[in-house]
């Protein structure tokens, strides 16, 4: 791990201050950059993730994906962390803060859009940048493939009922536009090209294969803190002109963050996964679809409610916080068996980085 990797964070907290301070100072520029998008997904924000994703999807090999139904284990753990606890501890940490421990702080007409733009961001799993997690902790690029394909394909049927029923609404429509843009840009064409990326770097054995992925690390780190630096821009005014309220929502996104990261994470120590199934296993029940949490917020409550607030503060939240959870996963490794078989040869390659 070089010194760039190392001190990531940091390069990350740079990133959000200066994001927030170019934000400040120039806030045309970034208003123009919000309105590059096509239903919820900003044009800039979608290359950038592209970038982050592509290296991993060039690892993925689909000997491996075969294999995946050998150990079924870290899929049902990310199922069962994702529908059956993530979306129903939010509504109840939401419910704990804005009706309990902040009632004399914001007011209840306030606290119950709050409440629902957390609901949102607890009922949508993440959809891209899990792979970027996932290639921070070395994981498996197949297996972590397959477990956001099936959140996916589940987040089809589960996401509109189990909304609605904890919003207490009647009925939720899906931005389907959203979802499948989403789909599309951040696993089918970055997937797509990783096949074929693999397919003629592996023609020239596996070396030209690591030393191709290798070189690209620099642009996937680049694409990371320039995403940063534009998600705090765009949000610097609301960030600025409510940092109260904003630290409000924080808190308890916070805990629901680390809480659902330390069920994920344990149980798959318990169940003894290996620690590249296990971290992105983590990864995926811990961080969210955002695109889709603020296209419904909006849909539903209006641009300017306090639900799409708290789902916008979902997404400033999640970059610092997913980084620090890499941290811990890097460092935990040696809680969790090796992997058996070795799914990639760049993970051994990036063990022998580190020692």
């Amino acid at each position: 791990m070089g010194n760039f990797e190392r001190y990531l964070s940091v390069w990350v907290g740079l990133a959000i201050v200066a994001g927030v301070a170019l934000g400040h100072a120039f806030p045309a520029v970034f208003e123009t950059l919000a309105q590059w998008q096509m239903f919820q997904i900003n044009g800039v924000i979608a290359v950038l993730i592209w970038v982050m994703i592509y290296p991993m999807m060039i690892q993925v090999d689909f000997h491996s994906v075969r294999k995946v139904g050998q150990q079924p284990q870290g899929l049902w753990l990310t199922l069962v962390v994702n529908w059956l606890i993530k979306p129903f501890s939010m509504a109840a940490i939401g419910w704990l803060f804005f009706r309990v421990f902040f009632v004399d702080l914001v007011s209840p007409e306030d606290a119950s859009q709050y409440i629902a733009g957390m609901i949102l961001l607890g009922v949508a799993p993440c959809t891209a940048m899990v792979f970027v997690w996932s290639q921070l902790t070395r994981g498996n690029p197949a297996y972590t493939l397959v477990q956001v394909s099936v959140n996916d394909l589940i987040m089809v049927v589960a996401f509109a009922p189990i909304a609605a029923l904890l919003l207490g609404v009647s009925e939720i429509l899906v931005p389907w536009e959203t979802l499948l843009l989403a789909t599309l840009l951040y696993v089918a064409l970055p997937l797509a090209a990783g096949i074929l990326t693999r397919h003629l770097l592996m023609k020239r054995g596996e070396a030209a294969l690591n030393g191709f992925v290798q070189r690209l690390k620099p642009a996937s780190m680049v694409g990371l803190l320039a995403t940063v630096a534009i998600l705090f821009g765009i949000q610097a005014p609301t960030l600025l002109a409510k940092p109260m309220v904003i630290g409000l929502i924080a808190i308890p996104l916070l805990l629901q963050t680390y809480g659902i990261f330390a069920i994920a994470y344990g149980s798959a120590r318990v169940m003894k996964l290996p620690h590249n199934v296990a971290a992105p296993a983590a990864m995926i029940g811990t961080s969210n679809f955002f695109e889709l949490a603020v296209a419904v917020a909006i849909a539903l409550f209006g641009l300017h409610s306090g639900a799409a607030l708290a789902t916008v503060v979902g997404v400033l939240v999640e970059v610092p916080v997913m980084l620090s959870l890499v941290a811990f996963a890097n460092r935990t490794r040696h809680w969790f068996p090796a992997s058996a078989d070795a799914p990639d040869t760049l993970n051994a390659n990036a063990q022998r980085d580190a020692a």
